[in-house]
């Protein structure tokens, strides 16, 4: 029997390297009119299942994740990563100085210690990816498509489950 905690570990692992070195992701979420996506620099830390962005509390973005918290988020790099999770807003003054760097002095026009500033964690449920990274597996998916044959294992694209 495989153990549940190992698959766990394993997904994030996949999913970490997948999107390490991306800096900017696309967030979705919800508003009144509909789904909404924007660039958002991801902080620089070890994915493990949670991710962080950072914020103002009076943008749309903080006031839609207030009513409605499921999002998803894109990166794309040398492979596809989409990943599903619940967003929570994070007022820690503690944190935002640990993730604070000059580019958001320039960027968001203020200072770590502004209390506007919030942070964005979201615990991902979910990640779909597609590793378009190794050439000989793209290539071969695109053979078997043209040919119509039916590949026995498609491990360009996964869905893993990083809930616990």
């Amino acid at each position: 029997m495989t153990n549940t905690h190992e698959l766990d570990q394993e997904a994030i692992e996949t999913v970490r390297k997948l999107i390490k070195g991306i800096d900017i992701a696309m967030l979705t979420s919800v508003a009144e009119q509909g789904l909404v996506s924007r660039p958002m620099k991801t902080q620089e830390v070890e994915f493990d299942g949670d991710l962080w962005f950072m914020t103002m509390k009076d943008t749309n973005v903080y006031d839609e994740l207030v009513n409605y918290p499921n999002v998803n988020i894109a990166y794309v790099g040398k492979s596809y990563v989409s990943i599903r999770g619940k967003a929570e807003l994070v007022d820690s003054k503690d944190k935002i100085k640990e993730f604070w760097n000059i580019a958001y002095e320039k960027m968001l026009k203020t200072t770590s210690d502004d209390p506007n500033l919030i942070l964005i964690k979201v615990k991902a449920d979910t990640a779909e990816y597609w590793d378009m990274g190794n050439w000989t597996k793209v290539v071969k998916q695109f053979i078997n498509k043209l040919t119509g044959n039916k590949s026995e294992e498609n491990d360009i694209n996964q869905v893993v489950d990083l809930s616990n």
